[in-house]
């Protein structure tokens, strides 16, 4: 019970919190106009009808200035401007009029100022004109036993401006915290998104193939067909320690790995694989990168290519280094066309080559996929060699899950 208790306190402090002050909180300082009418109640002021219209006005525009004040959009219209020059006004002609309490209308005055200008442009310009007007006036009235009001006016004017100005800054803060917040999470959600889908469609697709040719070699030759179960079973449990990885965000791809891996697939799929590599050793975001073409490229080649021999050739630079896989399948495999990644082959479009395109141009690459000039599909990759992994969640990398 107790627990409970707590915790509806802590979310009603919090509700208040976020409403922050309101027109409210700037109206118990009109008790300091409670001198004024005492002044007019006791009979000492002259014409105090006139006094009363004047206190009622000065009340009235005071009130309706600090509520629009706490309104962004109506705050800063002409109308507020113009209430608060009435305002003015008003308390000018009551202090030179009556002087004595009516003087300290004048912080009441740097109150509604500061809560209209706060931190902008029209705060400099006026404060200072302002408590110069209120330092006139209180000497002629009242001489140097009232030089606190025009210090006090001063104050007013600019700890209100500050702090509302503070609160409105923490406000936007705690607004975009949240934003932030919720961003990390679709962040979050699109990294796994396209690290599910990278994973899964490259290991599915080399399952299907072992367990097709595991059907295919079963009559004739069990050994084989068992050696084919072994690896669906290696496979498997290869994906799910990748998947775990993927899910914590610290997966890092292995260039050497993923050329094996694919090499095997092609093998089980009846596709001659040809690897070479050249040049010197890469930098780990780079054979990350590139660890996913081959994934992905491998996985197309499988599924869509109908190929008979597939070249898979890493050759690094200096500067740049270039993958390059080359099928000679008899149809286009999907994503052919090289600028916008939609497809226009017979194949439906490939999101997982969006989803390398996307990834390779965050970190400073390129990849290109079309016809081969001999015929097949060929999809070239470069990259600087100090290239850097994107974050994880970067709504630039994301994929587009199919």
């Amino acid at each position: 019970m107790r627990n409970g208790w707590r915790k509806r306190r802590r979310e009603r402090c919090e509700t208040r919190q976020d409403r922050g002050p309101s027109g409210l909180s700037l109206l118990p300082w009109l008790l300091m106009g409670m001198g004024s009418l005492s002044h007019l109640i006791s009979g000492e002021a002259a014409n105090p009808w006139l006094g009363l219209a004047g206190l009622l006005a000065f009340n009235t525009l005071y009130i309706a200035i600090v509520f629009r004040a706490f309104d962004r959009v109506r705050r800063e219209t002409a109308t507020t401007w113009v209430l608060l020059g009435a305002l003015a006004a008003v308390t000018f002609a009551l202090a030179a009029g009556y002087g004595r309490e009516w003087l300290l209308l004048f912080p009441l005055l740097g109150l509604a100022l500061g809560a209209v200008a706060r931190g902008g442009r029209e705060l400099r310009l006026l404060t200072f004109p302002l408590v110069a007007a209120v330092g006139v006036v209180t000497f002629w009235r009242d001489g140097w036993d009232s030089a606190g009001i025009v210090y006090g006016t001063f104050i007013s004017t600019m700890v209100t401006a500050a702090i509302l100005a503070l609160n409105e800054t923490v406000g936007e803060l705690r607004a975009t915290r949240e934003e932030l917040a919720r961003s990390a999470v679709e962040k979050e959600r699109l990294r796994f998104s396209r690290d599910l889908h990278d994973l899964l469609g490259h290991t599915l697709s080399v399952i299907v193939v072992k367990s097709e040719a595991a059907r295919r070699l079963a009559p004739r030759d069990l050994d084989a067909a068992l050696g084919q179960v072994a690896d669906i079973e290696s496979v498997g449990r290869q994906a799910l320690t990748e998947i775990r990885e993927a899910v914590t965000g610290y997966r890092e791809g292995s260039l050497g790995t993923e050329l094996d891996r694919a090499r095997d697939a092609l093998s089980s799929a009846d596709v001659e694989p040809v690897v070479r590599r050249s040049g010197p050793p890469l930098e780990p975001a780079a054979e990350a990168l590139l660890g996913w073409v081959v994934r992905e490229a491998a996985t197309n080649v499988v599924r869509h290519a109908d190929a008979t021999r597939c070249e898979i050739a890493v050759a690094s630079g200096p500067e740049r280094v270039r993958l390059t896989v080359t099928d000679d399948g008899r149809r286009p495999a999907p994503d052919t066309n090289t600028n916008t990644g939609t497809g226009t082959g017979t194949g439906a479009p490939s999101s997982g080559l969006r989803s390398l395109r996307e990834r390779l141009s965050a970190a400073g690459g390129t990849l290109t996929a079309g016809p081969a000039p001999n015929g097949g599909f060929r999809l070239t990759a470069e990259l600087p060699v100090t290239a850097e992994l994107p974050a994880p969640g970067d709504p630039d990398t994301a994929a587009h899950p199919s």
